[in-house]
């Protein structure tokens, strides 16, 4: 891989995982559009570990009281203060375990299209644009409760269509729930660490099934930069969303889908 499509490769998957406008969708346009080479499994599982590193410290201190109230919980079979949330977390990831064990295949063989991708990008653009208006934003996410995490359950399975995002399906079911945006946010990205750890760990073993040689030092960039975007992509994210809300993320993808149908119908 050139330098450049380290670099653009590396920021692309920071920035795009937890924005609402789908980090799949640009890593599968990049190559088709750039004229690059496809970067390989090894070059996502590296960009993937990055933006797992960045969320996990993130929200360091926000991981060691849910842990720590979640073990404190089960010892007395009772909740205590946010073990609510890590359960939400670890059964919101439920439904998107079970679709990427029974689809896997089929949307790695059929969806991974242009057409595809431009499709849902706007239908899912503009349910985010509805439910952003439309929600009574007043929750926060230590309120969430079994029917919240089933609706953003659900929503983030139907995220494994490229295109959809999955920060963005689960920010839009958040704020269909009454979330408020930052609230939406926060849970959203809490729930993509297992999520993260369960594609890439799938990814891993396809890895260590395949034969090839491994450029270390270009992997080991890749989880940097991709690592350090990502940090300051959700820092900035959260900093700003109360005051932009996400129509300028709707407006993006309505762009980028439209520019999609254009080149490719």
């Amino acid at each position: 891989m050139e330098l450049l499509q380290v670099v653009l490769l590396a920021l692309l998957q920071g920035l795009t995982e937890f924005l609402p406008i789908s980090s799949s969708a640009h890593l599968i346009l990049f190559p088709r559009l750039s004229g690059f080479a496809d970067q390989g499994l090894a070059f996502d599982v590296a960009v993937h570990v990055g933006t797992l590193m960045a969320v996990v410290w993130y929200f360091r201190r926000e991981l060691n009281t849910m842990t720590r109230d979640w073990i404190a919980s089960v010892a007395r079979r009772e909740k205590v203060g946010d073990s609510n949330l890590m359960w939400a977390v670890g059964f919101g990831t439920i439904p998107v375990g079970l679709a990427g064990l029974l689809f896997k295949d089929f949307i790695e063989e059929s969806l991974r299209e242009p057409l595809v991708i431009a499709t849902t990008t706007i239908l899912f653009g503009l349910l985010l644009w509805w439910a952003d208006r439309q929600g009574r934003r007043e929750r926060s996410e230590h309120t969430i409760g079994w029917r919240d995490v089933v609706v953003i359950g659900v929503a983030q399975a139907i995220a494994l269509i490229p295109g959809t995002s999955r920060s963005g399906i689960t920010m839009t079911a958040g704020l269909m729930m009454g979330l408020t945006r930052e609230a939406a946010a926060r849970f959203s990205f809490l729930l993509s660490i297992p999520v993260i750890i369960l594609a890439g760990g799938l990814n891993t073993l396809e890895l260590i099934r395949s034969e090839g040689a491994v450029d270390w030092a270009t992997l080991l960039s890749g989880v940097v930069l991709s690592a350090v975007s990502a940090y300051l992509c959700i820092h900035f994210f959260l900093k700003l969303l109360e005051r932009i809300g996400m129509f300028p993320f709707v407006v993006y993808r309505l762009l980028l889908g439209v520019v999609l149908l254009v080149i490719y119908l």
